[in-house]
């Protein structure tokens, strides 16, 4: 054993905890109508599109039920066009290891981690989320091996940019029975992410959580677009028209099961400048109008909103303002989901 890895103490296996805070019958058939709807647009047999959206990292459980209440009220307005899947990110990449790493080490930004705590607090927080909304909601799997937890909760789940090379992730993502949508590397590589999805969409057999398991494949792997860093360091986006025009020649000369794509509106395709959210999602819709190949290309957006708009330190105590990237606040928020709903 290295003497720099300090072995603190055993965590509760998937199992425990999941029987510790079960899913009622309920609550997993409000995620089954969930699940259906969404598949229902990854396949082409329903038009609406599909927003992932809420805080780049849930930091405290009341702001984002709040505002994961506020978007269920404003959903009543919208769900004929748009289908509304409320981001729960409950683990944050951080590009240097420094900083805040999410609920799931953190249940309180502002103390040490405590990781069973954390643990306990996503799971209760997502369950939650349905008991009040009814929405099942996305996370993003930064940790394959942590999926479990929260397997039997989630309709959407991320493989962020500096993980979808990683094998580990693109096995997992295989056995995985929702949506998993594969971001671009940071280097912008398209051919990088169409070859996890290729991985995802396919049957493989490997060692996961200590065990020989074998994956059937994820149809619904697909791809999203979230701008690439150049080598000077300056955001490059790749949800222009003729982004989308390359993305769907790639999937058409693939083989793909499901062409899609989700846009993310924020990262390096707005550099991170979090009002463009808005203009970026009009013009994605503006190109599914022009083509009909993006038209049927283009399954949704991925915003980053929460209760305040912009961001603040872990500290700044501002309730509902974002502690990790900047996010729409809600009058924003409102609006551009109205636009939307009119534009589809």
């Amino acid at each position: 054993m290295s003497s720099h890895m300090e072995y603190k103490k055993r965590l509760p296996a998937t199992h425990e905890i999941k029987a510790m805070y079960p899913l009622s019958a309920e609550l997993a058939e409000k995620k089954q109508k969930n699940d259906e709807e969404i598949r229902q647009v990854f396949t082409g047999e329903s038009d609406r599109l599909i927003l992932v959206i809420g805080p780049c990292s849930a930091d405290r459980e009341d702001a984002v039920l709040e505002y994961i209440s506020r978007l269920r009220k404003l959903y009543e307005r919208v769900q004929e066009k748009l289908l509304i899947i409320p981001r729960i990110y409950t683990n944050k990449p951080r590009t240097t290891g420094e900083g805040y790493k999410g609920m799931l080490h953190q249940p309180d930004p502002n103390s040490r981690p405590d990781m069973l705590r954390g643990l306990i607090a996503i799971r209760k927080m997502h369950i939650r989320a349905m008991e009040e909304t009814g929405f099942s909601c996305a996370d993003e799997m930064l940790y394959p091996e942590n999926h479990n937890y929260l397997d039997d909760i989630l309709s959407y789940v991320a493989v962020g940019a500096r993980s979808v090379e990683d094998q580990q992730h693109r096995l997992t993502a295989s056995g995985v029975d929702i949506p998993v949508g594969m971001k671009n590397p940071t280097s912008g590589d398209i051919s990088v992410m169409m070859n996890s999805i290729n991985a995802a969409q396919h049957p493989h057999t490997f060692v996961y959580t200590g065990w020989e398991v074998h994956t059937k494949g994820n149809p619904m792997a697909h791809a999203i677009l979230r701008g690439s860093v150049n080598k000077y360091g300056r955001s490059i986006p790749n949800y222009h028209y003729e982004d989308l025009k390359l993305l769907s020649e790639a999937y058409a000369e693939s083989g793909l099961q499901n062409p899609g794509v989700i846009v993310d509106t924020n990262h390096s395709n707005s550099g991170k400048q979090f009002l463009e959210q808005a203009r970026i999602s009009k013009e994605v819709l503006h190109s599914t109008r022009h083509s009909e190949d993006i038209n049927k290309l283009v399954k949704g957006l991925m915003i980053e909103s929460y209760l305040l708009d912009g961001c603040q330190k872990p500290d700044g105590g501002e309730y509902g303002k974002s502690i990790t990237d900047p996010c729409l606040g809600w009058e924003k928020t409102e609006r551009l989901l109205l636009e939307l709903a009119e534009l589809r």
